[in-house]
């Protein structure tokens, strides 16, 4: 059964704006979600607005600081935190990179990863580990899919010497969500001399998860908001919690996160998530999240979202299950929108391009070796039943 929205916009009223979603079976929102048409307009707006202003002004930097602030707070409204609290970036690299290398690492601590993390973030806590003397190990989440306890499996990796642990919200191979709240509550009472911060990859989750970043009380939240929010590539943002900002130290440094004196000589840093940003960036993308953002609102809450987000994935999965030669990864249906499987064939690479040939996009996951579709809100039943058909009718080389 679908969820009711609060709203009257249709999903087809809705899907109508977006150029990507016609004649298409699109399943990969969790690489890059299709931006609506008003989204488009509103950065076509924005660089046109910068061209009539100046482009280098008064008034330009007037409207950059003004989008810049309307646009941490649209963020921080999603989140629940205060807008103070909220580095823009460009995407969740660059995020996950201000935590992980803001660390006042020393030789012999521990960096604690999951076995689930995305190369990104592994190939960074390798260069850390030999430039710094760190030692990284992984915690096995994987295994905790469909049995087992994330919490006390991570509990049981953690050490003395463990000064950071990190965790992606939703795993982006394996679709799990993860009970962050209680993950992050494990790590923080863990007896250490120092405190144990928590860095999340929140690739897969904002978006998707209702979310209340002041509860959940990770350290570092990094997101993007070309994903689940189908906006444009190249906005995303950190958030950092109050109580962690003074432990982390800005690695790239430009104009926009330090203060001057009268003659314009650097005297320290941004008291807030400012501290982080560098310098220019393409501030016309700004408008096109908060378009986003809000045209998301239109249909309905977060929760009432999430709830058809889980609602399509269930089906997807089910479906999926009882298909001849098809394995879901998971045992029972998931939690949020990806929805991992596997061929007994193990023809994952070509039954992606055989799908594409017929105008519907997933992709391939290295590990596992799987395959996986992504199902938002706005996925059409009719958009699973050509997809589950078209795997049918699959037949590898």
């Amino acid at each position: 059964m679908t969820t009711t929205p609060t709203t009257q916009r249709p999903i087809a009223e809705y899907r109508s704006q977006v150029p990507a979603l016609q004649a298409k079976a699109y399943f990969n929102y969790g690489g890059q979600g299709p931006m609506a048409q008003s989204v488009l307009e509103a950065i076509q707006r924005s660089f046109q607005q910068v061209q009539q202003l100046g482009p280098f002004s008064g008034e330009v930097n007037d409207w950059i600081n003004r989008e810049t602030d309307q646009t941490r707070q649209a963020i921080a409204q999603e989140l629940h935190v205060d807008a103070a609290t909220i580095t823009l970036t460009e995407n969740v690299s660059i995020g996950c990179n201000i935590a992980l290398w803001g660390m006042d690492w020393r030789i012999g601590d521990h960096l604690l990863l999951s076995d689930c993390e995305h190369p990104g973030i592994i190939a960074t806590a390798q260069e850390i580990a030999r430039r710094f003397g760190v030692e990284v190990t992984t915690c096995p989440l994987m295994k905790t899919l469909n049995a087992g306890d994330p919490v006390a499996v991570l509990a049981q990796h953690l050490r003395p010497e463990t000064r950071m642990v990190v965790l992606s919200h939703i795993l982006w191979n394996t679709g799990q969500v993860l009970p962050l709240t209680e993950m992050v509550a494990a790590c923080h009472s863990y007896s250490n001399s120092v405190p144990i911060r928590v860095l999340v990859d929140a690739a897969q989750s904002v978006g998707v998860l209702p979310l209340n970043l002041t509860t959940v009380k990770a350290d570092f939240y990094a997101f993007t908001g070309h994903k689940w929010w189908c906006g444009p590539e190249g906005v995303g943002g950190l958030y950092v919690r109050p109580g962690a900002l003074a432990s982390l130290h800005p690695t790239f440094i430009g104009w926009r996160g330090i203060t001057t004196d009268t003659k314009g000589k650097p005297t320290g840093w941004k008291p807030d998530g400012r501290r982080f940003e560098i310098a220019t960036s393409a501030n016309p993308l700004l408008a096109g999240l908060r378009a986003a953002i809000a045209l998301h609102h239109e249909w309905g809450t977060t929760q009432e979202r999430y709830q058809q987000i889980q609602t399509l994935s269930r089906q997807l999965w089910q479906r999926l299950s009882e298909l001849p030669g098809v394995t879901c990864l998971r045992t029972t249906a998931p939690y949020a929108g990806l929805v991992s499987f596997q061929l007994d064939s193990k023809a994952h690479r070509q039954l992606v391009q055989f799908l594409e040939s017929r105008q519907i996009y997933l992709r391939t996951i290295a590990d596992p070796d799987c395959v996986r579709a992504c199902v938002h809100y706005f996925t059409l039943e009719s958009e699973l039943d050509q997809l589950v058909q078209a795997i049918a009718e699959f037949k590898p080389a």
